[in-house]
C-alpha cells in the first residue's frame, strides 16, 4: 500500500511552485536541472539566477510527475511538507550570513531508516507510518547543520529485513526498465536519484545495499570503511557490516556529501576506530586524470561464465580497456580463499539485539518498545517474520563462540584482501557489483558480489560503467556498475579513481522513463 506522509495536498506544493514561476530563459541558460551538481547549483546561487526555494520547487515538480503520476516509480514514502519553508529560511540566511557549507540549501533524499524529527521513520512498515523517534540520526543532524534540506524519504525493504514487498511504500520501479527492480534495500534512493528528484541521497549497506542501487541506476554509491560514518539513529541490521553511505549522480557530489556524513560520534562505538582517519575535504582527491598511473586488479573470479552473464562481462571488459587507455594498468588478480570467506559474515548474530535496542531508544511516545511487542501487536508484511526469528535464534548465548569465530574470520579476510593489494601494488580491486543484470520484479537479486567489501569491512565505491544492449523494456539499456574496493579508510583514493573515470571514461544516459 502506498502512503505519502503529507500533511497537505500535493496540489498546494504545485500551486506554490506555479506562483514562483518556472525559470526564465536567462536563468535556464545558467542552470540546467538535468545536469545539476552541488557545484553548478552553488554557481547559480552565487549568480543570483537560482534560489533554494526555486530549486526545491523544481524537484517537487519532478516528484509529482514521475513518482505519483506517469510511470509511478514509487521511490518515495514521504515528502517533507516543510521543504519550501526551510528553503526560504535558508535563502534568507544565505543573504544575511552566507552559506554554511557547499550543501547549504540543497535537497537530499534519505532512506526511510534514518531517524528524522520532521518526517516519520517508517522502515517501510505500515505499523510505523506515524513514528517520530525521540532523537534524529547523527548523519541527519550533520546534514541539517550543513544546511542541507531533507526533501523526502525513500522506500526500502521492510525493516531492512528480507521482504521485497513492504507493507508501506510499494515496490520501487527502475526508471531505466520498469520491469526491473532498482537494487535491494536502498532501492528507493537509487530510483529517486536516477529520476533526478534530488542530487544527493543516502543509503545503508549491510551486504551491498548502497552499491546495488548505484549499479542498477547508473549512479555512484560508496560503502565506507566501518567506523567512518556513524550508524547511530539508523534502523540497524548489523554493527560489523552495516555502513551508512552516500549515493549521488556525480563523484564530486559524493565527496561533498561524505565530508558532512563522516566523523566521530560518541553514540556509535565503531567511529572510535576512525579517529584520525577522517578527512575534512574529500573533494581534494577529485582529479580528471585520476586513472593515470593507477594499478587496478580485476577479480575475474567474480565474473560469471554463462550466457546470462555475457552482457555484464562485455561492459566490464570494455571498461577495463578504456581504463587502460586512460593510463591505468588493469590486470587479473586472484584473492586467495575468497570463496571460503564468502560465508564469514556476522550480521545474523548481531541484528536481533540491535533492532531491539533501536525500538527501546525510540522514546516514550513510540508505539512499540521491543521486537516482541512489534510482532505481537503490529501489522506488517509476514515475510519479515522468518528472518527476524532466525536472527533471534542466532542472538542466543549458545552461538556466542561461533559469532566470535566469525569476527576473527572477517579480520583474517581483511588481512588477506589488503595483503593481495599490497603484494601487487594495487590502488584498488575491481569487480562487477552483479554478475548478471539487476533482476526483474518478483525474482531474487542473484549473484551479487558485495561480500568482498562487507565481510572485509572495507570501503568500496560502485561506479557506473555502461549499459546492456537496448531492448523493448529497456530502450536505453540496463545500467551496469563496477565496484572499486580499497584499503581501510582509503576513500580518497577511490574518489580519485572514480573521478578520473567519470571525467573521461563514461557518459550518463538519462533514465528514459524519467527524462
Amino acid at each position: 500500500m502506498k502512503i505519502f506522509s503529507f500533511s497537505f495536498s500535493f496540489t498546494r506544493i504545485l500551486a506554490g511552485w506555479l506562483a514562483l514561476g518556472s525559470l526564465t530563459l536567462a536563468e535556464s541558460k545558467a542552470f540546467d536541472l538535468k545536469t545539476a551538481t552541488v557545484k553548478s547549483i552553488n554557481e547559480a546561487f552565487d549568480a543570483g539566477t537560482l534560489t533554494s526555494e526555486k530549486l526545491v520547487s523544481l524537484y517537487l515538480e519532478r516528484i509529482e510527475r514521475y513518482d505519483r503520476q506517469g510511470p509511478k516509480l514509487e521511490a518515495l514514502i514521504s515528502v517533507n511538507p516543510q521543504a519550501l519553508a526551510v528553503a526560504r529560511a535558508l535563502d534568507l540566511e544565505r543573504k544575511t550570513k552566507g552559506p554554511r557549507s557547499p550543501l547549504h540549501g540543497i535537497p537530499v533524499i534519505l532512506k526511510d531508516n534514518f531517524n528524522t524529527r520532521d518526517l516519520p521513520t517508517s522502515g517501510a512498515s505500515i505499523a510505523l507510518k506515524d513514528l517520530r523517534p525521540a532523537h534524529e540520526a547523527f548523519v541527519v543532524k550533520r546534514l541539517r547543520e550543513a544546511g542541507a534540506i531533507v526533501l523526502a524519504k525513500s522506500t526500502l525493504t521492510e525493516l531492512v529485513r528480507a521482504s521485497l514487498t513492504p507493507s508501506i511504500g510499494g515496490m520501487a520501479k527502475n526508471p531505466y526498465d520498469l520491469t526491473r527492480n532498482p537494487g535491494q534495500s536502498s532501492a528507493g534512493t537509487g530510483a529517486a536519484l536516477a529520476a533526478n528528484y534530488a542530487p544527493l541521497g543516502t543509503g545503508t549497506d549491510n551486504g551491498q545495499s548502497v552499491r546495488s542501487p548505484a549499479s542498477a541506476n547508473s549512479l555512484f554509491g560508496l560503502k565506507p570503511t566501518i567506523g567512518l560514518v556513524s550508524n547511530a539513529g539508523v534502523l540497524p541490521s548489523s554493527m560489523s557490516h552495516n555502513a551508512c553511505g552516500p549515493i549521488t549522480r556525480s563523484v564530486a557530489d559524493l565527496a561533498y556529501l561524505l565530508n558532512v556524513m563522516a566523523g566521530f560520534d560518541p553514540d556509535d562505538c565503531t567511529t572510535r576506530l576512525a579517529i584520525g582517519q577522517v578527512e575534512k575535504n574529500y573533494e581534494r582527491h577529485l582529479d580528471p586524470d585520476g586513472l593515470k598511473g593507477a594499478r587496478i586488479g580485476l577479480v575475474y573470479e567474480l565474473l560469471g561464465n554463462g550466457p546470462e552473464h555475457q552482457e555484464v562481462n562485455r561492459v566490464v571488459e570494455a571498461a577495463a580497456k578504456r581504463m587502460t587507455e586512460l593510463g591505468a594498468t588493469v590486470f587479473p588478480v586472484v584473492v586467495p580463499r575468497m570463496e571460503e570467506f564468502q560465508r564469514s559474515s556476522t550480521d545474523l548474530y548481531e541484528a536481533y539485539d540491535l533492532l531491539n535496542q533501536w525500538f527501546a531508544d525510540l522514546g516514550p511516545d513510540a508505539p512499540y518498545r521491543s521486537i516482541e511487542d512489534f510482532l505481537e501487536r503490529a501489522t506488517y508484511d509476514k515475510q519479515i517474520v522468518p528472518r527476524i526469528l532466525e536472527q533471534k535464534k542466532f542472538a542466543g548465548a549458545e552461538y556466542r563462540d561461533e559469532y566470535e569465530r566469525k569476527l576473527l574470520e572477517m579480520a583474517q579476510f581483511r588481512k588477506i584482501v589488503v595483503g593481495t593489494m599490497d603484494r601487487f601494488g594495487l590502488d584498488a580491486l575491481a569487480y562487477p557489483m552483479q554478475k548478471r543484470l539487476v533482476s526483474k520484479h518478483g525474482e531474487p537479486n542473484a549473484e551479487r558480489n558485495g561480500f568482498l567489501a562487507s565481510n572485509g569491512m572495507l570501503p568500496a565505491l560502485d561506479i557506473p560503467i555502461g549499459y546492456s544492449t537496448p531492448s523493448e523494456d529497456a530502450p536505453k539499456g540496463v545500467p551496469i556498475g563496477l565496484d572499486l574496493l580499497g584499503r581501510p579508510y582509503d576513500e580518497g583514493r577511490l574518489i580519485r579513481l572514480a573521478s578520473g573515470w567519470e571525467a573521461k571514461g563514461w557518459k550518463r544516459i538519462e533514465a528514459p522513463f524519467a527524462p
